[in-house]
């Protein structure tokens, strides 16, 4: 077990923590994990500090829980699972260390919020392919590491973007770097000699990134990565389609992403679009849910320095055109909900309280990728599951976002519930468990798991739960990093 004195030695006392009052701030999270006491809290500032820590868990054999984003957290897989852990807090690590607008590429810490990040980028003209309304709190760098969907598909080349280059301080202490950052030479003197960080594939024809996203720290540490930013555009154009048929809303959803017509694209049912734009609780969000139709369409188009208005005009005419043969209408408001409004708001995290918890103070989500042709089956499943467990399913939040290029859709169904009521909270647990069962069995492809319905997603795969461990003991031998989250 790691002493405090062994840990003053690598970082100084301001960041070691042994205070129960601390840790309970790490602990809660909206997961239904039951989470342990850490032992320590750990700040380190910089990459030597982060190796000399995963150097000194491996000769004695302590727990490490890497963390980056501030509370509150939501999936359990930053709360230890064994006792004697120590939480490796990387959220003090804030360089945005480059930025470079010819390039349209950044490289940051991860303790770099999006609220922190953003205003940086514009300032050089850029812009985020981000996920829909973070926390004002969460880690870029975890973000991209966990593949949230972002909201630009036609800017998804594949599934890990805009995560391009990692340094990584793998379990067994070696540090690594990934894509094109790989090497000769340090990063600096790639850059004098042209290169820039953006290419994700590398060394040579590996894509070791993989290896790091979606492993919830089981690892190793992540002391900055590189990502590719787009260009702010000189106007946009926000619209908006409603509709009470999902078929039609799939339909239009389709051309605008495989036409490349749009910027920012996604689908949120009445439930969510109100949690998102309601002020006043809880008159605001009924009254918004009663005036929008079940399922509305958001897209947004942009122009650029040469021809801005012709490149809008030209789209606005052809997505004219397509919504009359889908038969829907293109509209600039549902009610009193304006689609530049929402614009404005899908462009910057989420105001405090977080959208998610507005409603009734937490939510669970279930969330998967499939194909557009199985959504309907896939909605239909969920809100015949959320009836039986005498969910009202009216209360239930889904946000449709198509990904890598429309080629398939990210579901998320939210489950909002009052965590004070522990007969609600069980009755979500059940109903979670219940859910994800009957989605895999119509085909949904979980490829996120988190807390306990990863035992239910991972083992159904033998041959994929013995490759992964075989690749853990190679870059983890001691099985330091966050042991009991996923396969570890």
């Amino acid at each position: 077990m790691i002493t405090r004195a062994e840990l003053l030695k690598i970082v100084d006392s301001r960041n070691v923590c042994d205070e129960q009052v601390t840790h309970n701030t790490y602990l809660e999270n909206m997961s239904f994990v039951n989470p342990l006491r850490p032992e320590y809290i750990v700040r380190p500032h910089n990459a030597d500090e982060i190796q000399r820590i995963v150097k000194l868990a491996n000769d004695r054999g302590t727990p490490l829980v890497p963390v980056s984003s501030g509370p509150l957290h939501f999936r359990g897989d930053t709360v230890p699972s064994l006792g004697g852990a120590i939480i490796v807090d990387l959220s003090g690590m804030k360089k945005i260390m480059y930025i470079d607008q010819v390039r349209r590429v950044a490289i940051v810490e991860p303790g770099v919020t999006f609220y922190e990040l953003i205003p940086e980028l514009k300032r050089e003209g850029l812009r985020l392919n981000m996920p829909l309304l973070p926390r004002k709190s969460k880690s870029v760098v975890a973000s991209m590491l966990e593949r949230e969907p972002v909201i630009m598909p036609k800017y998804h080349w594949d599934i890990g973007d805009p995560l391009a280059c990692v340094e990584v301080i793998f379990g067994n202490g070696e540090m690594f770097r990934t894509g094109q950052a790989a090497g000769p030479g340090t990063l600096e003197e790639q850059r004098e000699a042209g290169g820039a960080q953006k290419e994700a594939a590398g060394p040579a024809q590996a894509s070791l990134h993989r290896l790091i996203q979606g492993a919830q720290g089981t690892m190793g540490i992540v002391t900055w990565a590189s990502f590719r930013c787009e260009l702010l555009p000189r106007i946009e154009e926000p619209f908006l389609i409603g509709s009470s048929q999902l078929s039609k809303i799939l339909e239009m959803l389709h051309w605008l992403v495989r036409l490349r017509l749009v910027n920012e694209c996604f689908v949120l049912n009445c439930s969510n679009m109100s949690a998102i734009l309601a002020r006043e609780w809880p008159h605001d969000y009924h009254n918004l849910k009663d005036m929008m139709s079940n399922w509305i369409l958001f897209f947004n188009l942009a122009g650029y320095d040469y021809l801005p208005e012709e490149r809008v005009n030209y789209q606005i005419k052809d997505i004219l055109d397509i919504a009359q043969r889908v038969g829907v209408e293109v509209t600039k408001a549902i009610g009193k909900v304006s689609a530049n409004d929402i614009l404005s708001v899908a462009q910057w995290p989420s105001e405090d309280p977080y959208w998610r918890l507005r409603y009734k103070g937490a939510c669970h989500d279930i969330f998967f990728l499939t194909i557009y042709d199985r959504l309907p089956e896939l909605v239909s499943t969920m809100f015949n599951t959320v009836d039986e467990a005498g969910y009202p399913a009216t209360d239930l939040g889904i946000y449709l976002q198509p990904v890598v290029q429309g080629t398939s859709c990210h579901c998320e169904f939210n489950l909002f519930y009052d965590p004070e009521d522990p007969h609600e909270v069980d009755r979500i647990k059940l109903l979670s468990t219940n859910a994800i069962k009957r989605l895999m069995a119509k085909g949904a492809f979980f490829s996120r798991p988190y807390g306990e319905s990863a035992n239910i997603v991972v083992n159904r795969d033998a041959a994929t739960l013995i490759a992964l461990k075989k690749v853990k003991s190679f870059l983890d031998p001691n099985n330091i990093m966050n042991p009991g989250k996923l396969y570890s």
